[in-house]
């Protein structure tokens, strides 16, 4: 099989795929991981049962706004990417279908960490998955009381606890004290995303794997690399990420796949205790995480094109964020851009294409790649070797948006 697209998720599902007995070769446009498999907080978020895709989500959106200080970007420059894209994420906002993402979603997050927890063991990188929980911190008084109840209620998944005195004290010592925190339990962490990439590449050439860099193109019972080589291949995986929508079309498949993108800032972090959990600043919509490589800050939501220019105002408003939190974000500090693959109703596309049976795909997780990327995995794998998937993929076929 050919898997097009190294990130976590091409990366996971090729090893499922060779546990299987597969031969895989892995066409890898991105080797230094430089997109949303490597730019992400880290954080195995099982607690992000509710698909963006809500009547709640369009009633925020003009506090949410960039302009008026919140964390999402509708640059005018990608008005013809993104508008058509919102009025889909109109019509898939209703009750109905968003109580049935709801149920999907609930489906692949109930089972995300002990996947990853088991891709881990077979990696030799048990410690790479801390399952430790996360903290979400209001520095408002006037968001404490409403966040509380929002984190509360039930998802079948997660548990949620207001942070003890001595876990409030630890975090006042990091940063502005907070005006109340919750203690998420359930969720998880990665422990470090470059030792994560390593790990699955020494995996999967040890269990043989062949991987090719480029760009590629699907053509009738091969793929071609933009160098002219020509690769066989008797059934393709097409896990690209925001690239996946181009792969796909001459194939009959049209998919309303944007590139919504995401900034994050990172130092050494030496001021920042390592088994700290992942911190959700909800009042900025800042994700705080401490990695071993350093001390990351990760946010926005910014639709539009992956080629486009980066906003250099994002990484200025994440150092202002970190100064006014007096956060310990210390000179040198790395600046990162990248893309999330997102479909209209905020569910991934997983499984195999009626046009054409020896094509799979895995691709739109938006903010879940990180934690849906072993489930997504193992559910391709089974889905290949023709087992039962343990999960129902009807939703998340690519069909879902016509032919």
């Amino acid at each position: 099989m050919v898997v097009i697209g190294g990130g976590v998720i091409g990366a996971a599902s090729a090893l499922a795929l060779q546990r299987r007995g597969l031969a895989v070769q892995l066409i890898d446009p991105d080797p230094d991981w430089r997109g949303a498999s490597r730019g992400n907080a880290g954080l195995i978020a099982v607690d992000e049962v509710d698909p963006l895709a809500s009547r709640a989500t369009l009633k925020s959106l003009p506090r949410l706004l960039f302009s008026r200080g919140g964390p999402v970007g509708l640059p005018l420059r990608d008005i013809s990417a993104w508008l058509p894209f919102g009025l889909r994420l109109v019509a898939a906002s209703g009750p109905a279908r968003f109580a049935a993402g709801r149920n999907a979603l609930a489906s692949l997050l109930g089972r995300a960490v002990p996947a990853w927890q088991r891709l881990a063991e077979e990696l030799g990188e048990p410690g790479l998955v801390r399952a430790n929980g996360h903290y979400v911190v209001w520095d408002r008084p006037e968001s404490v009381a409403k966040g509380r109840t929002a984190h509360a209620s039930d998802n079948g998944i997660t548990t949620c606890h207001d942070a003890a005195p001595e876990e409030l004290a630890r975090l006042g010592a990091l940063m502005a004290p907070p005006a109340g925190a919750v203690r998420i339990e359930g969720t998880a962490q990665i422990a470090d995303l470059d030792a994560l990439a390593a790990a699955l590449a020494r995996r999967f050439a040890a269990l043989g794997g062949t991987r090719l860099r480029g760009r590629a193109r699907i053509e009738q019972g091969a793929v071609r690399l933009e160098t002219g080589e020509r690769i066989a291949a008797d059934s393709i995986l097409v896990a690209a990420g925001p690239s996946s929508a181009v792969l796909l079309r001459p194939l009959g498949h049209r998919v309303p796949l944007i590139a919504e993108r995401g900034y994050h800032i990172q130092c050494a972090g030496a001021g920042w205790p390592e088994d700290m959990p992942t911190i959700f600043l909800e009042d900025r919509s800042m994700v705080v995480t401490r990695f071993r490589s350093g001390l990351r800050a990760t946010s926005f939501v910014e639709f539009g094109r992956a080629a486009s220019p980066p906003d250099p105002r994002k990484w200025a408003r994440l150092r202002a964020h970190v100064r006014e939190l007096g956060l310990p974000f210390d000179e040198p500090i790395a600046e990162w851009m990248g893309a999330r693959p997102t479909l209209p109703d905020y569910l991934p596309a997983i499984g195999r294409s009626t046009r054409h049976s020896n094509l799979y795909y895995a691709f739109g997780h938006q903010h879940l790649g990180m934690t849906l990327a072993a489930i997504t995995g193992e559910l391709i794998g089974a889905l290949a070797a023709g087992e039962t998937p343990a999960v129902d993929l009807a939703p998340f076929r690519v069909e879902r948006f016509g032919r």
